[in-house]
This record gives C-alpha cells, sequence and structure tokens, in this order.
C-alpha cells in the first residue's frame, strides 16, 4: 500500500480548509442576502428572527458580520 509522505497529506489537507473557508465566506454572504430580504419583506430583523425561530441577536449578529467584512474589503487600500 502506498502511503502519502506526511508532508503531503498536511499540505492536502491545508488546501482542503481553504477551500471550506471560501465555500462557508460564500455561504455566510448569500445567507446575509437572504436575511436582507427577510427584513425587506418582513420589516425588521426581529419579524425574521420570529419567522425563522431564531433569536434577534443571532440575525442581527450574522447581518453585522457581512456589514464588517462587505466594508473591510471594500475599504482596502489600493496598491496603485
Amino acid at each position: 500500500m502506498d502511503v502519502k509522505p506526511w508532508q503531503q497529506r498536511v499540505r492536502d489537507e491545508e488546501r482542503l480548509l481553504e477551500q471550506l473557508r471560501l465555500l462557508a465566506s460564500e455561504a455566510a454572504t448569500r445567507r446575509a442576502e437572504a436575511l436582507r430580504d427577510g427584513v425587506k419583506e418582513l420589516g425588521s430583523v426581529a419579524e425574521v428572527a420570529r419567522d425563522l425561530g431564531r433569536s434577534w441577536n443571532a440575525v442581527d449578529k450574522a447581518l453585522k458580520k457581512q456589514d464588517r467584512k462587505s466594508a473591510s474589503t471594500t475599504d482596502a487600500p489600493t496598491t496603485e
């Protein structure tokens, strides 16, 4: 049986972790967009939370986290 060296296994797992981080980040962005659509439809974060059976704080925190992430990518200095 051919076993990969541990260094290669570590590199493979690091690549997989990076892919998962990217997928999770993209999912969080899409989720925040859906939550914002819910706020537009229902009128408030509290109503969205109630409809989803979640706390107001959890929905608000998800939206704010995404807002901070978006702001940090748009406010980043350019290398020009």
